[in-house]
């Protein structure tokens, strides 16, 4: 049975951030993840996590000003000093969390500097990261966005994480494989999950079109939920889909497909 977890970015919006840890436990979930902690004091957090009895199980690095359009800085040659700043405030929360998977969203296209420049400083950027984290005994996570919903995002496709982890050779370097944004860039979702199980180290959903919960798009949901144990999948499942009509209503595709939480 697939591990599911809360992204409370996405669900339980219908309340104020603080109050979705309670609504998160009386749905009947135990674990947690959400974009950023930042703005938060870390132990309110953790606080929030223990009296709900949760388990966080994943945050992003800082993403540089996610208001103003950033979407992550990893390719980001100006910015360099930013993001490795970054990943040491990232480590502190992820200490006090106890969270042991911290995901790196790359960035857009920097304008002005060759694709070439951008890489090579992505590449520069996730083995220092990859070396902080491991340092601790922590996992880094990149995820592949699909060009549709942020243009120009540097990393768009399982192939070009799998690239960046071969020439970065950290074993604590994983794919965070997001299915509502693999289905929009390659399909082939199952088969694409077991040939490089080894290199996934968390999964995301959203049914596709629409990015709303597992059932109300072209996914075929309970085949790939059910592969997820047949091929060995330990990890955890993060709902990062937007709940229609709400997020209450949308959780009955759990029950409705066979699964619990």
């Amino acid at each position: 049975m697939p591990k599911f977890c809360a992204n409370i970015t996405m669900l339980f919006t219908e309340v104020p951030f603080e109050n979705r840890f309670s609504e998160v436990k009386e749905a009947g979930f135990k674990f947690v993840e959400y974009l950023f902690p930042y703005g938060y004091e870390a132990g309110d957090l953790v606080d929030l996590l223990a009296s709900n009895g949760l388990t966080q199980v994943l945050f992003n690095l800082p993403a540089g000003d996610w208001e103003g359009g950033d979407r992550g800085i990893a390719g980001n040659p100006h910015r360099v000093d930013e993001f490795r700043e970054g990943v040491d405030e990232a480590l502190k929360y992820a200490k006090a969390l106890g969270v042991e998977r911290i995901n790196c969203l790359v960035g857009k296209e920097t304008e002005g500097v060759s694709l070439t420049e951008q890489w090579k400083t992505m590449v520069e950027n996730i083995t220092y990261a990859a070396d902080k984290l491991a340092a601790e005994g922590r996992t880094l996570v990149l995820e592949p966005i699909n060009t549709f919903d942020i243009p120009g995002f540097l990393l768009n496709t399982t192939q070009d994480a799998l690239k960046i982890i071969n020439e970065v050779k950290a074993k604590n370097l994983k794919i965070q494989y997001d299915v509502y944004h693999m289905q929009k860039m390659e399909g082939n979702l199952v088969a694409t999950i077991e040939s490089y199980l080894e290199h996934i180290g968390h999964i995301q959903i959203a049914d596709n079109p629409g990015r709303h919960q597992p059932g109300t798009g072209e996914i075929n949901y309970p085949f790939v939920l059910n592969a997820l144990d047949r091929i060995g999948y330990e990890g955890y499942v993060g709902m990062e889909y937007i709940p229609a009509p709400d997020t209450k209503t949308s959780l009955g595709w759990v029950k409705e497909l066979g699964f619990e939480l």
